[in-house]
């Protein structure tokens, strides 16, 4: 099992940015997950799809509604991923997620889907106001 605690939420003005984290624990997270991801909640909407970064770091998948903005990166040596929020939006709040694939999928585009993650955190909350 792994246990995922998301950080780094907060209220903050249309522009601006954030850094979420996420920390894993529980089994080895480089060894066993496939691929991390983030999602977002927005009130009385579904959890949608963020970004997704695969075990190695180096391919990595975004919405289109997040290009250019968002990055995501992870440290293995830290068990940690790592979304950094920049030009916010008010459109982007939401409570945001970060999970984990214990799964090899050939492409990236499978782990835009919720189905494809095994573990979730509580998720943290942001809030952009304009």
């Amino acid at each position: 099992q792994v246990a995922l605690v998301e950080s780094g939420g907060g209220a903050v003005q249309a522009g601006g940015s954030l850094r979420l984290s996420c920390a894993a624990s529980g089994r080895t997270f480089s060894s066993y997950s496939m691929a991390m991801g983030w999602f977002r909640q927005a009130p009385g909407k579904e959890r949608e799809f963020v970004a997704a970064i695969r075990r190695s770091g180096d391919s990595t998948v975004y919405a289109d509604s997040v290009k250019g903005r968002f990055t995501i990166s992870r440290d293995n040596a830290w068990n940690t991923v790592y979304l950094q929020i920049n030009s916010l939006k008010p459109e982007d709040t939401a409570v945001y997620y970060c999970a984990a694939s214990f799964t090899y999928y050939t492409s990236n585009g499978a782990y835009t889907s919720l189905s494809a993650y095994d573990a979730w955190g509580q998720g943290t909350q942001v809030t952009v106001s304009s």
